[in-house]
């Protein structure tokens, strides 16, 4: 058979960018957000979820999977209520009062349900390091950050608000609704690339060692934590902040 040169090399270009883009569809965000079933019964996995390796981190009626944050049990501010863990606004900024994942995660995509309380705050942190020497979680991780700004006591910072990458990057939308709503979030973690996520739309996504991100990170708060952002994979974090909010339907997704 004749094979005409000129288009053996472009086949070749079309497969190679086929490869490229379905790997990188594969782990997108968009693509990820659309393997949730929104529909799904509290709790549980859709077939469509399980046949794409998401699996429970919460199975509605116990802590299975998680504890507190350089603890072994689980801190008494917490609780399952009502198929929710709820965290119940006593305690906060003096103790160590988050809660962890048991397993270790490096690359994943995170997805929970979540509702403030009027004046709420808290987040969910990643890449921790437990130790002794820290008290608190956000010393070594990334916050993807939660609060209700509406009904905030004091004026916030950009990187402050719902959505935000704490202390980072200030979110490019605001797609949350309001302290006694649901709301889904989805947070990315594929290798470098993070990408945040609030019902469908998304708030943050940036490049890890970036000269951006080393330029934000060595200019603002994290300063006066060495630590933070250093570490590449760990256990996630729900935070405590002294005060009221309801978390369900908490599922991951280990990426290749």
């Amino acid at each position: 058979m004749k094979i005409n040169l000129f288009v053996v090399p472009a086949i070749a270009v079309l497969f190679a960018a086929a490869a490229c883009s379905g790997g990188k569809k594969t782990n997108s965000a968009e693509h990820l957000w659309s393997e949730i079933d929104l529909t799904a019964a509290d709790n549980t996995l859709a077939d469509k979820e399980r046949k794409n390796g998401w699996q429970l981190l919460f199975d509605g009626k116990t802590f299975k999977g998680w504890h507190g944050y350089n603890m072994r049990e689980i801190p008494a501010v917490w609780s399952v209520t009502d198929g929710c863990f709820v965290v119940d606004g006593k305690g906060g900024g003096e103790e160590q009062q988050d809660i962890v994942t048991d397993k270790i995660y490096r690359k994943f995509a995170f997805t929970v349900e979540y509702k403030l309380s009027q004046g709420s705050n808290s987040g969910i942190v990643f890449q921790v390091k437990e130790d002794p020497k820290y008290t608190y979680s956000y010393e070594t991780g990334p916050e993807f950050q939660l609060i209700d700004q509406d009904n905030w006591y004091d004026p916030l910072e950009d990187w402050q608000i719902h959505g935000a990458n704490y202390a980072m990057y200030p979110p490019k939308a605001k797609p949350y609704h309001p302290a006694g709503e649901w709301n889904r979030l989805l947070l990315v973690v594929d290798g470098n690339k993070v990408t945040q996520i609030i019902n469908g739309i998304e708030t943050v996504s940036y490049e890890k060692y970036s000269d951006d991100w080393n330029a934000k990170r060595n200019s603002g708060k994290w300063l006066n934590f060495p630590d933070w952002g250093k570490f590449d994979e760990g256990p996630i974090s729900i935070q405590n902040h002294g005060t009221k909010l309801w978390f369900k339907n908490i599922k991951i997704k280990e990426l290749k």
